[in-house]
């Protein structure tokens, strides 16, 4: 009897689990659900009164108008947004893991000194580097080309980055490591070959979130670069906004377009970054 209730009791747990995680889910989920409805109406059916939760008669005005316009390429904005955020995370990734590895594995003076600052570093907000960096590129002469942004972007990712795959790194056991130099490999060759493939998940979170801080910049690309023409696409949001007001079809339109390959990003590559936050979150 005692077994039953405990049974029952499970399947109550569970079941109200399952509700609150459904509920949380439509929580979160709704506000791009109302993205995505409120860019297919009209500017009169967004103010509508009752609220229109679903389209009455939904259109593509919005997503043409918005393709068409003159004043903002969001196609060659997506080029800009594609190349920062590429370069930020081959950056990044080349040189975070490499620094990962020698602050998991090899003994350094001063490396808990060295991986307190990084931590440091990620609780600065960025506009508390726009001044210095700003003198920095305009001396060096990088201003207003797409290496101050990049450069800019590689100070968020590289500390997520680097303690992101100590974490893994440490979670490995060094006798992984000698096994290797056993074998006949060198500390180089043990990394290649061994320590990397055993940290693929963690490689997919560095990469995926490296290309992300490249990609949702808006403050560092309009400080550092005034030619309009290489802004990315999340500088694009000013342009929907008129002289009487936000054109807010228009401004939906342009949200689901600059989120799309976010949202792409996570459903292709979800498992890997779900393995990977969980596994690195436990170690090390």
């Amino acid at each position: 009897m005692k077994k039953q209730t405990t049974f029952f009791t499970q399947k109550r747990m569970k079941q109200l689990q399952t509700v609150v995680a459904v509920v949380c889910f439509l929580f979160m989920i709704f506000p791009l659900y109302w993205l995505f409805s409120s860019s297919l109406k009209t500017e009169a059916s967004v103010f509508a009164r009752p609220p229109e939760i679903f389209p009455m008669h939904p259109t593509l005005d919005a997503y043409i108008t918005q393709l068409n316009q003159v004043t903002f390429d969001i196609l060659g904005s997506f080029k800009n947004s594609l190349l920062i955020s590429f370069c930020t995370m081959i950056i990044s990734v080349t040189l975070a893991i490499p620094a990962a590895y020698g602050l998991a594995r090899f003994r350094i003076k001063g490396k808990n000194l060295i991986v307190f600052l990084f931590l440091v570093s990620q609780m600065l907000p960025q506009i508390f580097t726009l001044i210095p960096n700003f003198i920095i590129f305009k001396k060096i002469g990088i201003y207003n080309t797409y290496w101050a942004p990049i450069l800019s972007n590689c100070t968020l990712a590289i500390p997520f980055s680097l303690m992101m795959m100590r974490a893994f790194f440490v979670g490995i056991p060094t006798e992984i490591d000698e096994a290797a130099r056993i074998d006949g490999c060198n500390a180089f060759q043990s990394f290649i070959r061994v320590m990397l493939p055993m940290s693929a998940n963690g490689l997919a979170v560095t990469f995926v979130f490296s290309f992300l801080f490249g990609y949702q910049d808006m403050m560092y690309s309009l400080t550092y670069v005034t030619d309009s023409a290489m802004w990315p696409v999340t500088t694009g949001i000013y342009n929907v906004v008129g002289r009487y007001g936000v054109e807010w079809c228009r401004a939906m339109a342009f949200g689901c377009m600059a989120v799309l390959p976010v949202i792409l990003i996570f459903v292709f590559m979800q498992k890997y970054i779900v393995q990977g936050l969980t596994a690195g979150a436990v170690k090390g």
